[in-house]
């Protein structure tokens, strides 16, 4: 069963009564290694456990085809090996994956994809929805604040599923890798994402969704999710 506790994001990082552990940034294993290297494939084999572990896949397949109006185009950055995109098809959504590697074989038909680098990436006005599962926390604040300000421009809605950054966290990673066999691409990137990750009313600060255009929610999971929902208001 998991456990999602609600956190008031109206209030920020800084004025809570909890201590954090400061978010830093490390470059990530696997994105260094061509995707024919054999820990490479291990470590997508990894990624595909760790998020049926955590039900993230499942968590996006639940909340986002009632979020959706009508003819709406969604674009999902960083779809990596499209997993996410796969698992919507089965529920009728059609996305479209952005991301640097090629698209994949077994992309739906009648999804789009777009190859590029998501920072740079020109045509987010056509995607009122855009979805991310674990990319956000690949990118710095500023990376994150010009990201921002291009979805702000569009965006009708923003969904999407990061780490939640805790020792506790990176402890609970660092026992359960050896159980499911991820092998050292895994465990370092594991515990450097985690790092990387959000707590409390952090990404929609980061990415600035301010309270007068958007209404926003964010919640946590006791395995370590920390997923977003933020809808423009009317």
């Amino acid at each position: 069963m998991i456990l999602r506790v609600t956190l008031d994001t109206r209030a920020r990082a800084g004025n809570l009564r909890l201590v954090f552990m400061q978010r830093t940034l490390q470059p990530e294993l696997l994105d260094s290694l061509p995707p024919e290297h054999p820990d490479a494939q291990h470590s997508r084999r990894d990624l595909r456990l760790i998020n049926r572990i955590m039900g993230n896949h499942r968590w996006f397949a639940r909340t986002l085809p009632s979020l959706l109006r009508p003819g709406e185009q969604v674009l999902e950055i960083g779809s990596g090996t499209g997993e996410l995109g796969v698992r919507l098809a089965t529920k009728g959504v059609s996305v479209t994956g952005l991301d640097l590697c090629p698209r994949p074989r077994n992309w739906p038909a009648n999804g789009g994809w777009e190859s590029g680098d998501l920072r740079s990436f020109a045509g987010y006005d056509r995607f009122p929805v855009i979805i991310g599962n674990l990319i956000f926390h690949q990118f710095s604040p500023e990376d994150l604040a010009a990201l921002g300000g291009k979805l702000r421009a569009s965006a009708r809605l923003i969904v999407a599923c990061e780490p939640r950054r805790t020792r506790g966290h990176q402890a609970l990673f660092a026992a359960l890798a050896p159980v499911f066999g991820a092998n050292r691409v895994t465990r370092h990137d594991g515990r450097v994402s985690i790092g990387a990750g959000f707590q409390a009313g952090e990404l929609p600060e980061a990415l600035g969704l301010d309270e007068q255009n958007w209404n926003y929610r964010c919640q946590i999971t006791a395995l370590g999710a920390y997923r977003m929902v933020a809808i423009r208001r009317t």
